[in-house]
């Protein structure tokens, strides 16, 4: 469904699209060591399996991960799933214990019957709450809009649909394609915003040019959205030849507001570019500048070689901008860097370390910083195939660079499989994958098809080369369990066959109780007189899997 950052007409036609007592210098000396030591230990080890995060029986893709900024141990996981009688669906997962167990995938309400959903995004706010945006649209791809959905129970439930943008929004121009949303946590003036970005989408009936990429806002917590803007703008328009010019957003740790989108305007430029908006105001207004003349694109029309921006939150000024090349004859993963807000940008550096010219190609790239400035790449990597296209086998790989450092370190495997080719790969719905860079651990989401359908795996990886979760997670049978009364201002009343263990997270995510049963109850009573009032978690452990649900003391 989603296109390529740089579509393939402009491809063809331009051929160039595409703490304590340790010092700082101490501190980057340690990390350095342990980023050496963990390439060592990845480069050769054996992995502990990947975790299945979907286990869907026909399609699962485009997955979507989000950490909460206050507990790096919460995560939540959207992607693209198939129901029956409900075609395409919008599942979620969570996991409070650092991704060693994950809820039963929930699938969000279509918002009118018949509809189906694609492209999610997720993101937390600074009082815990969490955010989808997806679209949710007919078949037919003739009406339908982008959705925004919250969460006050860490993505265990999802409340009402709020519309952002609609296929007629702009009429004639089906504005709502591949959404992609940041929340401000900047603790400035515009803290709280939520900025959602689209395109236009690629139907069977065309859309009036010329396109644009889009932004929409809500100043009020998600309870509505503003009419949207075009992020494109006179002197610095996408055009007419990039019928789905999609924006790739990012706030800085100040709160400004970046987003990259595609251009080619023969007016404008001889060459395709890549444009830069930004916005110091809250999204009330944007300057505009060119980021990057773009050369040497990828023509393989399968490859997914969509952009990816991101900006450091440790340094406001640096801003890193992820993009897919064959600057070599093949495909490969390029970075180019500004060090003064997206003013100036620097030339393309190539971060896979495979042999340069060696006809394998690369795509599908992410990127995420921690908080200390260090910078994970990820992509779809090919050189363990055994041929030069979209269709030999493929992993997932990564690199990492430390702040403050000139280079990346040795590449790694994420993925612990070459995975050989499915034509389902060729289809919509696999156009990315997404990472997570917290406290020096990586976390990877990521669709592959060594199972016989496309399915989403999970990885966590520390920087010490710990592999921190690697059990299989298991979405099938639905499990269910009673608990009452709830609320309650003393005791609940656990009902589940087979419970072995009971686990219980207060509302920061932080465990407030464990036990386990040697001997599996049917029945437990949990007292919590002595526990204060608020929102509770409950994880039930049985042998055929884990649940949470949420309780409320009185």
């Amino acid at each position: 469904k989603c296109v390529a950052f740089l579509i393939r007409a402009v491809n063809l036609a331009n051929n160039e699209i595409i703490a304590g007592t340790v010092t700082k210098h101490e501190k980057q000396n340690m990390k350095t060591f342990l980023i050496i030591v963990s390439i060592l230990y990845l480069s050769t080890s054996s992995f502990g399996q990947n975790q299945n995060v979907s286990q869907g029986p026909v399609f699962d893709g485009e997955p979507y991960l989000t950490v909460n900024p206050s507990n790096s141990q919460h995560m939540v996981v959207a992607w693209i799933g198939y129901k029956f009688l409900q075609i395409l669906t919008i599942n979620t997962s969570v996991t409070f214990d650092g991704g060693t167990t994950w809820s039963t995938p929930i699938d969000i309400a279509h918002s009118i019957s018949g509809y189906q959903s694609a492209d999610p995004c997720l993101e937390f706010d600074d009082s815990g709450n969490v955010f989808v945006a997806y679209v949710d649209y007919n078949p037919v791809i003739d009406s339908g809009s982008v959705y925004c959905r919250k969460s006050t129970d860490g993505g265990l439930t999802w409340g009402a649909d709020v519309p952002v943008i609609g296929m007629h929004s702009d009429p004639n121009k089906r504005a709502l394609d591949r959404p992609w949303m940041n929340i401000d946590r900047s603790g400035g003036a515009f803290d709280g915003n939520i900025y959602i970005t689209t395109m236009n989408a690629s139907t069977m009936t065309p859309v009036t040019p010329p396109y644009h990429p889009y932004v929409t806002r809500s100043i009020n917590g998600g309870t509505s959205f503003e009419p949207w803007s075009y992020l494109d703008t006179a002197t610095f328009l996408s055009g007419s030849l990039i019928s789905s010019p999609m924006p790739t957003p990012t706030i800085s740790s100040n709160g400004t507001f970046y987003a990259i989108y595609p251009s080619y305007v023969p007016t404008q430029s001889s060459s395709a570019q890549l444009l830069l908006a930004t916005s110091t105001d809250g999204g009330a207004s944007y300057n505009h500048n060119v980021a990057y003349q773009v050369s040497n694109g990828v023509t393989d029309s399968l490859s997914k070689k969509a952009g990816l921006l991101r900006a450091d939150p440790s340094d406001t000024n640096h801003l890193v901008m992820l993009s897919v090349l064959a600057t070599y004859g093949d495909a490969d993963v390029f970075i180019n860097e500004s060090y003064d807000k997206g003013a100036t940008w620097g030339a393309a550096t190539r971060v896979n370390d495979d042999p340069v010219g060696n006809n394998r190609m690369q795509d599908l790239v992410w990127a995420d910083f921690d908080l200390d400035g260090d910078l994970v790449v990820s992509w779809r990597d090919r050189r363990n195939g055994s041929d030069s296209s979209y269709e030999t086998s493929s992993e997932i790989w990564g690199a990492i660079r430390l702040k403050d450092s000139a280079n990346f370190s040795p590449n790694f495997r994420i993925s612990d499989t070459l995975v050989a080719y499915d034509t389902v790969l060729a289809a919509n719905g696999n156009d990315f994958m997404c990472i997570k860079f917290v406290n020096d651990t990586l976390n990877a989401v990521w669709g592959d098809v060594r199972s016989g359908t496309l399915d989403i795996w999970y990885n966590r990886i520390g920087l010490d080369g710990t592999i921190l979760s690697a059990n299989k997670l298991n979405s099938a049978p639905l499990l269910t369990a009673s608990i009452y009364p709830n609320p309650s201002s003393s005791t609940f009343t656990i009902e589940r066959n087979k419970i072995t263990q009971i686990d219980i997270y207060n509302q920061g995510g932080k465990i407030v109780f464990t036990k386990k049963y040697t001997h599996p109850k049917n029945s437990i009573n949990i007292v919590l007189d002595d526990y204060s009032k608020g929102v509770y978690f409950i994880k039930i452990t049985t042998p055929e899997g884990v649940l949470t649900k949420k309780v409320i003391k009185h």
